[in-house]
């Protein structure tokens, strides 16, 4: 009885030992240490058919965390089983600033109720709209060509009150940047404005890594700059730029496949404390779950 209570002890503890060590592996597979999120925009064509079964596939690939862009009209309530059902948890929403103008109040109670923990600005706006009309190729291009160092510093106080009032509720509030933040608006860039005029208190980043490389800037000096400004990420990687384009024209695809280098990346994210990362792919040359399933992979070959 003792040599098989033996036998069956160590064949345990090397079951036991066996599974400790894949657990680990697949903890230092992890880049940063975090749940893999995506940002939900990479599904947009497929939620408004599908929304829990949409949801069920991205649990069953193996992320964990999500943002939301867009609730296509579910009730927060409606949200939270379907996330639960898919083993997802929702960190955080993105809306325009012009919908947070709109409802700021609305918004708040939503967030609450599903339980984020951040709510994101994902496109900036301007004091008085009709400029936006009026403006020869219209409110796109007017964000991408036309926007001032005083439209910036507007956007700053909006967002300082919008997340000091969602900070009260436990909820904090960012912005998220594309490329036309680093156009030069009288010796500084969009983003260097909002980062010098918004309180660290009340306002945080959602670091786009892939817009801002397309930008010809380099998210590391930005992770090193602005240490503690920085709480998220977008992890996207873009096809080489074509000539003539704008880029932010660049065409995003699968995880390694592009042109963006994240191991370095990653590196300083550690470093600067980032707290949750999203998968952003939003072209797709094949299979969108598929693909998706590619980007969850290369991040566990990292």
């Amino acid at each position: 009885m003792k040599q098989i209570t033996r036998r069956t002890f160590l064949k345990t503890s090397a079951t036991v030992a066996a599974a400790w060590s894949l657990n680990q592996r697949r903890l230092m597979a992890d880049p940063l240490g975090l749940p893999v999120g995506l940002q939900l925009y990479s599904v947009r064509k497929l939620l408004p058919n599908n929304y829990a079964g949409t949801l069920k596939q991205l649990g069953a690939i193996g992320y964990r965390e999500v943002e939301a862009a867009g609730f296509f009209g579910h009730s927060a309530e409606d949200v939270k089983a379907a996330m639960a059902g898919a083993g997802l948890r929702c960190v955080s929403a993105h809306y325009p600033m012009a919908d947070l103008q709109k409802d700021a109040d609305g918004t708040l109670k939503y967030a609450k109720a599903l339980g984020l923990s951040y709510v994101i600005c994902s496109t900036p706006s301007v004091s008085d709209p009709t400029k936006l009309a009026s403006y020869s190729g219209g409110a796109g291009k007017y964000f991408r060509d036309g926007m001032t160092a005083d439209d910036w510093r507007w956007n700053a106080e909006q967002f300082n009150q919008i997340g000091k009032k969602f900070k009260a509720e436990g909820i904090q509030f960012g912005y998220h940047n594309h490329t036309t933040e680093f156009r030069d608006v009288g010796g500084m860039n969009g983003l260097d404005v909002l980062l010098k005029d918004t309180d660290p208190a009340y306002v945080t980043l959602e670091m786009d890594c892939g817009w801002v490389s397309a930008a010809g800037k380099n998210p590391i000096a930005y992770l090193r700059q602005y240490p503690g400004r920085i709480s998220m990420l977008h992890i996207k990687d873009l096809k080489p730029a074509v000539p003539g384009k704008l880029p932010g024209e660049r065409v995003s695809t699968v995880l390694g496949k592009g042109t963006i280098d994240y191991k370095p990346i990653f590196a300083a994210a550690k470093k600067a404390g980032i707290k949750h990362y999203f998968v952003e792919q939003e072209e797709f040359d094949g299979d969108i779950m598929q693909e998706l399933t590619a980007d969850y992979q290369y991040l566990h070959t990292m």
